[in-house]
This record gives C-alpha cells, structure tokens and sequence, in this order.
C-alpha cells in the first residue's frame, strides 16, 4: 500500500486543490459523485464555493451540506484514494488490541485530540482510522513512530465514534466531563457530533426508514431505524456520547438542551442525502435519559393515488364513491402510522379538480398539496382543531379535511359541518371500523348524530411488502388456505410466498408496503344500532352482513397473490392464523361476491 504522504498527493477534496485534474492524477472526487449519478452538478458547485470559504475536506462538506449519504461517499472515496473501507476482519477484538504500545512514545491523549485510532487486526496487521486521514502533520508523526506495515482505513462517523471510545477506554482515558449546559452546547456543535448525526439522517434516509428512534440505556444507548413499520438496531454506543447527540438533535430542532425534565416537541427542515426533509423531534424524559424519536417527512414524495396503496378494484370504486358525497363524514381510522394521513391526501388530491374549496386542519401540516389550502393547528398558543374548525366554516368550503378528531368540541363542530352541507374527511384512533361509532359515543356526541353525520368508516394497516429479489415459494396450513377462498375471484391460483433476505432488502425480506382495509357503509340497520347504543359485536355483525372484508381477510388475499406473507398479517392483525374463530368458519362458508 502507499504511504502516507503519497495518498495526499492524490486527495481531491483538499481546499487548495485545482477544479480540474492535471493530467496523469485520479479523477476527482466530484466528479466521481456525478459520473455515478451521486451527485448533481450543482451540488458540487454548492459545496466547492463553501470549501473555497471555509476549506475542509469535499467528502466531509457534502455530507454536512445533505448533498450524499456517507455510506454513497465512501466506496467512491476509497476507489480513488486507495483506501480501503474498514471491513469486519479488521475490526478490534478486544481491548488489548486497541492499547497503544509504549516504545511508541505517543501518548493516548495525543489520539484522542487528533481523533486517531490505532489497532491491531486479528492477523498482527497494524491499522488506523481518523477523522481526517490525510492530515500531513498526523502522517508525519505516525510514518515515523509505526511498524512499516501500517494502513489507513476508511469508516463511518459512527464507527470511528465507537473505535475512539474503545480506545479512550483500552487507554484508560480520563474521566466523564462536566455536563453543564454551556459544555453541552460546545458538544453539540463539534464537527465529529455534527457528522454522526448528518449521518445518521442520511442513512435513515437511504434505508426509507419513518422514524429515528435514540434511546439511552443503563450503560449504552442505541440507535434504531423504524423501515416498513420495524424497528431495526443500527447503532449501539457508550452512554457518555449520549448527552453530545443528544444535545445537538435539540439544538437543530429548536428545543431546549437545559430542559431535561419535562416532554419537548420540535421540528426542522433539512437536506439530508440530496432530498429535501421535514424533521418532527420529540424528547421524552426516562430514567436512563431523554428518549428521542426524529420523524422524516420527505418533502419531495412519489405523486400520490389512490390506485398505489393496495385497495382492490371493488374497494376502490366503493371509496371513490364516498370521496363524491355532497356531505357526510368519512372516517379513516386505524393506529399511529397506518398510513390514514397518506389515504386522505391521495382522497383529497383525487377530488380536487378546482371547482371545489378544501380545506384542511393539520397538527402537523405533513406534506403540501397544491390547490388546496392547509392551516397548521398549534395548541401551545391556543389555536385547537376546534378553534379552527369554526374559522374555516366562515371560508366558503365544500370539502374539510380534519386532521384527527380528538375530543368532543372537535367531532360536535365536525358533525354540525357535516350536517349543514359541508363533506368531512378525519382519522380517528380505533382498532377496526365499528369500533368509531362507540369511540364517538365515549367521547360523548350524541347517538343520534353519529348515526345521522357518518356516512362511512374505513380502517386500515400497512403491511410489509415481500422483497421481489429474494422471496421462495410457500405452503400455508389448509384452514388459512379455506378461510380465503369464498374471497378469491374465479380462476386466480395462488402464489403463497415466504421472507428470506438478501443485500437488497437489508436481510429482512420485505421491501415497501402496501394497505389492507376494512371499508363499512352506515346503511338504514347499521344507523339504527348506533342510535340505539348497540355494542360494538352487534355493529361487527351488522357489518359483516354487508358483505365486505375485513382486515386480516383483506391481508390474506394479498398474501394469496404473493403480495406479502402469513406471517406479517398474523403480525399486523393479530392472533395466530393456524386457530381459526367462529367468525372465521362463518367467513369461510360465505360465497364470493360477483
């Protein structure tokens, strides 16, 4: 491998460098990013003018500026520095590989401040990795106090935050620092606690991970990823970096690092790995720390509609229906993360052909749809749904669309806007679809005008999509295979499938997801049980009767066609599919509808 000094000569992100390559070097590393569609021209231009202000390195400045992921910068930085990417094998084994022999005559601390680590690979190779790798002054030293066989190896942020923690302690480092808030604010804005949380945006970012979760532990706290509605570890360090990240994913999103005890919600705005991205943060205190959790919201989304999120062909046609009432209200119910606020905007973009005015109430506002207007409701200055509500009545609207209906005022104001012309969409947070009419009734609105406002209720899941590069055939128990069938139209043949994981899916199995939905239209007999405060078993009978699927059998026929599997609509819906209920066994005799 070369040394030291002569991989210098061919960086191409130092400040000073030419823009063009003289003839005989590698190919900068600019233009590497943009020959492999990396990167875009202007981009690159962006992040030039700043090292040409500021210097630093272009690798490190396009991370910080969003433009690219680290995990896209350096396989395309090792090819042109010949500097290999840290790899497993050569990974630290224990301690004792990480503590620095004394005839170097280099003290810890020295590394420490340089932010180099130094070990040996569980072959006797000697090897290093650094925040800044080509320093001259660091290679200086180091070519003259290291065994010949020496190289450099390229990591993530986090990774090298792991090494230097290990090393701090192989080296028995000095003690925990003061946390004080002024020392805090310095953490937060360091350069390595900048670059590992960029870092870890840009990676949930590339995964298609929802949720940030960082979670502070007895003696460690971890970080995971929430993709296709699972949390996934990626990420596990010594709780004394926690306060730094912790600190600096506050400070970003406007929330106050000296406030510890009490709950903290905020939000920013940034480009992480070249797209553009709303950041919800919310702090939660715990006995180990404040547990954080960032929410992505890409601003740039694929274009919304309904035929996208896994309806089928009578379901949508029977939605679609409901989206054209002159008034009423519709109903999208399911938990947190069911995807209802993706059903509702692909309803309102669906019916928005300008001749109409729509409104909607949103706490947050997640995604900017042209052509309707949208009003951010904030609680803390005393602007509720239902203050709202009653504002945008007097705007002229024909369509409302309601964030989620929370309390009494909220569904009373929803209901009076329903009942006097106006076409109402909301969410609502039950575990079916019946179940809204009794959560309306416990939030105390009268039977009567539940009964006479609903016109429809649908409720949905996300199930994970089977990863199409990796999933094998499959054999489902007989009773699954029955419970289906009066579901399936005529000659289609199934295509039962099962996970299996490959580099393409993370190992998982499962890529992207898809919708399974329980649609139930008040009629004359499901109107008269809520009026006459039926239970909620009375009203799942009344629906049945309609004809209509419910989830786990909306699931099941997905999973009939290879869509995704047994397993994950067990997991989604619930129960074990192999022990099937008496309402199953009804299901199952019941004919196929034309």
């Amino acid at each position: 491998m070369p040394r030291a000094r002569k991989i210098v000569a061919m960086d191409a992100s130092a400040a000073t460098a030419p823009v063009v390559a003289p003839i005989g070097l590698p190919q900068r590393l600019g233009e590497l990013l943009v020959d492999r569609g990396l990167l875009n021209a202007a981009d690159l231009q962006r992040a030039l003018g700043v090292q040409a202000q500021l210097g630093g390195r272009l690798g490190q400045i396009l991370v910080r500026l969003g433009a690219l992921s680290e995990d896209s910068l350096l396989p395309v930085l090792a090819e042109q520095l010949g500097m290999p990417v840290l790899v497993a094998a050569e990974w630290p084994q224990d301690a004792a590989a990480l503590r620095l022999d004394p005839a170097l005559g280099i003290v810890a601390d020295w590394f420490i401040d340089q932010g180099v680590v130094v070990w040996t690979d569980a072959e006797g190779r000697c090897r290093l990795a650094a925040r800044d790798p080509l320093d001259p002054a660091v290679n200086e030293l180091l070519e003259a106090r290291l065994p010949p066989a020496w190289a450099w190896r390229l990591v993530r942020a986090q990774e090298l935050e792991r090494l230097l923690d290990a090393f701090q302690r192989a080296n028995r480092a000095v003690a925990d620092e003061d946390d004080d808030i002024g020392h805090l604010r310095e953490l937060a804005e360091e350069a390595p606690v900048i670059e590992l949380v960029n870092n870890l945006l840009a990676q949930a970012m590339d995964r298609g991970a929802s949720d940030i979760h960082v979670e502070p532990g007895e003696d460690r706290f971890s970080v995971r990823f929430r993709v296709d509605g699972v949390l996934h570890e990626v990420l596990a360090l010594p709780l004394s970096r926690f306060a730094a990240v912790a600190s600096r994913i506050k400070l970003i999103s406007g929330m106050d690092i000296a406030e510890r005890r009490l709950p903290q919600d905020g939000r920013l705005s940034a480009r992480v790995s070249g797209r553009e991205v709303d950041v919800r943060a919310s702090a939660v205190p715990g006995v180990h720390g404040e547990s954080i959790v960032m929410r992505l919201l890409p601003k740039e989304r694929e274009d919304l509609s309904l035929e996208r999120l896994g309806f089928e062909p009578a379901d949508l046609a029977r939605f679609r229906r409901w989206a054209t009432e002159p008034h009423g209200i519709v109903l999208v119910t399911g938990p947190t993360g069911s995807g209802k606020s993706t059903t509702l905007y692909a309803t309102l973009e669906s019916i928005n052909d300008r001749a109409e005015k729509i409104i909607t109430v949103e706490d947050p506002v997640e995604y900017q749809v042209p052509g309707i207007t949208q009003i951010q409701a904030n609680a803390e200055i005393g602007y509720t749904f239902a203050r709202a509500l009653r504002a945008i009545l007097r705007q002229d609207p024909d369509v409302v669309m309601i964030g989620e209906i929370r309390d009494r005022e909220t569904a009373e104001i929803a209901i009076q806007a329903a009942l006097t012309g106006h076409l109402v969409f909301s969410t609502l947070h039950t575990n079916d679809a019946v179940s809204a009419f009794t959560r309306l009734v416990d939030m105390g609105v009268e039977p009567f005008l539940v009964a006479t406002s609903v016109r429809a209720v649908q409720a949905q899941r996300l199930l994970r999509r089977l990863c199409g590069a990796c999933s094998a055939p499959a054999e489902v128990l007989p009773q699954v295979a029955a419970v289906i069938a009066p579901y399936v139209p005529a000659g289609e043949t199934p295509d039962w499938r099962r996970a299996v994981g490959c580099p393409a899916c993370q190992g998982t199995g499962y890529r992207g997801r898809v919708g399974i939905y329980e649609l139930v239209e008040v009629d004359a007999a499901l109107q008269g049980m809520v009026m006459q405060r039926a239970t909620a078993a009375d009203m799942r009978r009344a629906a049945d009767a309609q004809g209509g699927r419910t989830l786990r059998h909306d699931g099941l026929l997905k999973a009939f066609r290879g869509l995704t599997t047994v397993d994950e609509v067990a997991r989604v819906t619930g129960g074990a599919l192999d022990a099937l209920d008496e309402r199953d066994a009804i299901d199952a005799a019941r004919p196929v509808e034309p």
